[in-house]
C-alpha cells in the first residue's frame, strides 16, 4: 500500500452528491488554504457497516466543523446510487440526514490514486480486462491539512468499522502541533501534557 503521509493529496474532479443536489464538478481544491479535510472511503452504498460510519460522521459533524475540518465521503457507487441512498430513511437502511458530500468514483480512479481499491485487474494485448475480486474501496481515511498535504492515513478491511473518536484525536494532535510546536505522545488527547524536542533530539514533557 502506498504511504501518502507527507505528500500532496491526489487531486481529482468527479461528481458528488450533497443532500439532494448532484454536484457536477467536485474537487478538494475548494478547501485548499481554507480548511482541513477528512476524506474517507467506504465499500458500497446500501450495505451494513457503511451506514453506521456515515451516520456517525454526521452525528459528530459539529465537532469536525469546530476544528475547521470538512468531511467528504467517497465510494465507487454512482451519483445516482448516492442520491437514492441519501433519500432513504435511516430505518429503511438509508442515510437520510447526512449533509456532507459523497463523491462518486464510478471509474475507480480516485480509490486507485489513494491506493485503497480492493481487487486486482489487468488488460491483455487485445485490451480485454480481467478482474480478480471486487473493485470497491477499502475503508480508507485521510487527514489532509490546509496546504493539501496528507498528515494521517489509516485503512481498514471491509468488515472492520473505523473509529471516529480516533479521527478527532488525530486532528486535535495535528492542530496542537501546528499551534504550539509540541509533539503528541501515544494516546495524547486535549488537556494532556505534550512534548517538546530539544536540540539533542531528546523530548521532554511539558505540563499544560
Amino acid at each position: 500500500m502506498s504511504v501518502l503521509v507527507g505528500k500532496s493529496a491526489p487531486s481529482f474532479r468527479a461528481k458528488a452528491v450533497a443532500v439532494s443536489t448532484i454536484i457536477e464538478d467536485f474537487s478538494l481544491e475548494q478547501y485548499k488554504g481554507k480548511s482541513y479535510v477528512v476524506l474517507f472511503f467506504y465499500p458500497k452504498d446500501f450495505t451494513f457497516v457503511c451506514p453506521t460510519e456515515l451516520h456517525r460522521f454526521q452525528e459528530e459533524l459539529g465537532e469536525f466543523e469546530k476544528r475547521n475540518v470538512a468531511v467528504v465521503g467517497c465510494s465507487t457507487d454512482s451519483e445516482f446510487a448516492h442520491w437514492t441512498w441519501l433519500q432513504t430513511p435511516r430505518q429503511q437502511g438509508g442515510i437520510q440526514g447526512v449533509t456532507y458530500p459523497l463523491v462518486a468514483d464510478v471509474n475507480k480512479t480516485i480509490a486507485e490514486a489513494y491506493d485503497v481499491l480492493a481487487g486486482e485487474w489487468s488488460a491483455d494485448d487485445q485490451g480485454v480486462v480481467s478482474v480478480t475480486g471486487e473493485l470497491v474501496a477499502y475503508r480508507g481515511l485521510f487527514l489532509i491539512d490546509r496546504a493539501g498535504i496528507v498528515r494521517h492515513q489509516v485503512v481498514n478491511d471491509m468488515p472492520l468499522g473505523r473509529s471516529i473518536s480516533e479521527c478527532l484525536r488525530m486532528i486535535d494532535a495535528l492542530q496542537h502541533f501546528e499551534q504550539f510546536g509540541e509533539v503528541c505522545p501515544m494516546d495524547w488527547k486535549v488537556g494532556d501534557a505534550a512534548m517538546t524536542p530539544d536540540h539533542s533530539g531528546v523530548s521532554s514533557y511539558l505540563s499544560k
